[in-house]
């Protein structure tokens, strides 16, 4: 079996600005958590969608906030949206699909736990963790038993593809981060380390801790080396931050179950019909592919 991995919040994003707004009877704006239904609904339509698990951000704050305060929180979010996180994790459920909702880590982090949980099961093909966001790239394993899915583009994206787009292995993207920075997240990176000369150097030292302070040590050629280099010495402590908050946990609270739990069983019927009557979408009864009963 091939096992699915759902970065619950991207979808919910995605469908929130890429759909046209729904209001549910009560007047909620519900049009994101309309989306997410129907896209997800969708997924099992597709040949070898079988088990299913998704994590979603209950909260946007995590421990990351904790350790930068300039990282990442729900302001900018749509409020309308922003009401919508649990609304989703509902309807998710109802549908019939095993949900990790985060509160002190990231959903993020759930992918990266369930990942690496079950990577080597021997009933477990291959994982396909379905996101966009660059960060998950470090999931990616060269034997091919762990890839990324981009679901708006119809891309995977295996080991050789991570590295021939941003110019290092997987292994090293939370390096990568950490010094060219990571604007959705929040964190700035470090003074002219951009995205060609920092794939450059880690390409040649794959970690951060491998970079000598002394640009005499290194041993390649690049220009602006020497101020790449000092920017690295006096900041050094500001990266390895950076990158503690890029790399992945893998002890998020999920529940200790066996990937043959997140088999899609169909779409049970009664919890259903109350979210669509919720929600005001009667046309999201045509969208079930096969009922639980």
């Amino acid at each position: 079996m091939q096992l699915h991995l759902l970065d619950a919040t991207y979808e919910l994003f995605r469908s929130h600005f890429g759909r046209p707004p729904h209001a549910a009877p009560d007047g909620m704006a519900v049009g994101a958590t309309v989306g997410i239904v129907e896209s997800t609904l969708y997924l099992f339509r597709e040949d070898g969608v079988t088990h299913l698990g998704a994590a979603s951000d209950h909260v946007i704050r995590s421990w990351r906030n904790e350790r930068f305060a300039g990282y990442k929180t729900e302001l900018g979010v749509p409020p309308e949206l922003l009401a919508q996180f649990s609304l989703a994790e509902l309807a998710l459920e109802a549908i019939g699909v095993v949900v990790w909702p985060m509160v002190e880590f990231e959903a993020d982090d759930a992918l990266a736990t369930a990942a690496v949980r079950w990577a080597d099961d021997p009933r477990v093909e291959r994982i396909v963790v379905m996101t966009p966001d660059k960060d998950m790239t470090q999931l990616v394993r060269a034997d091919g038993r762990v890839v990324c899915y981009d679901r708006r583009k119809r891309a995977f994206l295996d080991a050789a593809a991570v590295e021939a787009k941003f110019g290092v292995p997987p292994e090293s993207m939370p390096d990568l981060l950490a010094l060219v920075g990571d604007s959705s997240d929040g964190y700035p990176g470090l003074p002219g380390w951009g995205a060609k000369s920092t794939a450059a150097v880690l390409r040649r030292y794959p970690h951060l801790d491998d970079i000598p302070d002394s640009v005499r040590a290194w041993d390649l050629s690049l220009r602006g080396a020497a101020s790449l280099a000092a920017n690295l010495r006096q900041r050094r402590a500001e990266a390895e931050l950076y990158r503690e908050l890029a790399v992945l946990r893998t002890d998020a609270p999920i529940p200790q179950q066996e990937p043959t739990e997140l088999e899609w069983q169909g779409v049970p019927r009664a919890p259903f019909e109350a979210l669509v009557a919720r929600l005001g979408a009667p046309q999201l009864m045509q969208r079930v592919p096969r009922w639980a009963d």
